[in-house]
């Protein structure tokens, strides 16, 4: 199973095991606050995409495309990543504020076999 939750939130038990997919470290959030058991930096947007998306909605659909295509590239560590989720609860944690359009939930997605 796995859920989405930025990672400022509080961390609950229910989270299980928690993987920070951001590329950066969040900012003002020490590692005990954060409670992050895993950083997946590989499976991030690289720093190019992630800056050409800027979080603008109006980009979604085409940055949900090269995210994709970029993660083609990157299948060990989305096999880690699926392996993870079979065994235990799996929390993907990120940054944004942005909760409809971030990298997180096209990860989620993939993990999970699904197209869109």
């Amino acid at each position: 199973m796995i859920q989405l939750k930025r990672v400022y939130e509080k961390p609950w038990r229910k989270d299980g095991l928690r993987v920070l997919v951001d590329r950066l470290w969040p900012r003002g959030l020490t590692k005990e606050r954060a409670a992050v058991k895993l950083w997946l930096k590989d499976v991030a947007p690289s720093t190019e995409l992630r800056e050409w998306f800027g979080h603008d909605p109006a980009r979604w659909k085409q940055f949900q495309a090269r995210y994709r295509r970029e993660l083609g590239q990157k299948k060990d560590a989305l096999e880690e990543l699926k392996q993870m989720a079979r065994k235990h609860v799996v929390t993907l944690v990120y940054g944004s504020r942005d909760k409809e359009h971030n990298e997180a939930l096209v990860l989620k997605r993939i993990v999970e076999g699904r197209k869109r």
